[in-house]
């Protein structure tokens, strides 16, 4: 029989999570603001991720240019997605044309993906565990170590699920402690090469103005909340293999505000239950021609 599971929690589907509130599926703060926050940047980076995959793969033979490594290169990745897109023979057009088109993903699933392990390398770490590093995050990780011994961080909670019923939302913040000389803060850790852009300020105000955060489940699995801990401070710290950053927020009273803008126009523009997908109508009948008398 299959175990319950509890109607307020966290749910992982295999490299990603939703969340459930009350046993109805809300959104998350990161999708909240990935949704509803315009970011043109991004049309410029994803064809340039494109056009540099391409470019870097031919190769001139007798005068000839010889795509053979791009076809390679891009079924090989496609083959190691979670869904990739079927392909027939060595040049499948419509299958590559799709494939190209989602190219940018690699950049970024690999940018993701070491996020990622740094991110949980240093979960561990701040719960005290042993972890075992790979070669290629030493540098993420010994300079995240260093925030560690150098911020002295007390009273950690990490990793922590929190809920908002007021406007149906919930999220898992990185790092909520006590610092000395500055008080309490709430951090995001970002490993990103760009470093920390203001929309992550939009970010931690969503986890902060959470009411209540998980604190676990009891033996019937009901779900136990506490209140989330009052912050002096929102901030976030850049973890690169050379160092590290802290930067501070400023705590404004309309990012909120823009967080729920955000949240608004996600909820409008969702596919299958939001205003977008009812506001048009199906194609109108030509009226009929008055007929005078």
């Amino acid at each position: 029989m299959k175990a319950k599971a509890p109607a307020t929690r966290i749910q992982n589907y295999g490299g990603g999570h939703g969340y459930f509130l009350d046993g109805e599926k809300v959104p998350g703060v990161t999708t909240i603001i990935g949704n509803g926050l315009p970011k043109p940047a991004l049309l410029d980076w994803s064809a340039k991720m494109t056009a540099q995959f391409v470019v870097n793969r031919l190769a001139l033979l007798d005068g000839h240019i010889i795509a053979d490594d791009v076809v390679r290169d891009a079924y090989a990745w496609n083959d190691i997605r979670t869904r990739p897109e079927r392909h027939n023979g060595p040049l499948d057009r419509l299958a590559l044309e799709k494939i190209l088109k989602d190219m940018r993903y690699a950049d970024l699933d690999a940018a993701s993906g070491k996020g990622t392990k740094v991110h949980n390398l240093a979960v561990a770490m701040a719960r005290g565990e042993d972890v075992e590093i790979p070669d290629e995050l030493v540098g993420h990780v010994e300079s995240y170590q260093r925030f560690l011994d150098e911020w002295d961080p007390t009273d950690m909670l990490v990793e922590q699920v929190v809920i908002n019923r007021k406007h149906r939302y919930m999220g898992r913040f990185d790092l909520s402690a006590g610092f000395r000389r500055y008080g309490r803060g709430l951090l995001d850790i970002k490993t990103s090469r760009s470093g920390i852009f203001g929309e992550t300020a939009l970010q931690l105000e969503a986890y902060d103005n959470a009411e209540t955060m998980i604190a676990g489940y009891d033996d019937d699995l009901n779900t136990i909340e506490e209140p989330t801990p009052e912050h002096d401070w929102l901030g976030a710290v850049w973890v690169r293999a050379d160092g590290y950053d802290v930067y501070r927020f400023e705590r404004r009273p309309d990012t909120f505000r823009i967080f729920l803008y955000c949240l608004q126009l996600s909820e409008w523009l969702d596919r299958d239950t939001g205003s977008a997908a009812s506001i048009r109508s199906h194609s109108l009948k030509t009226p009929p021609l008055e007929v005078s008398t």
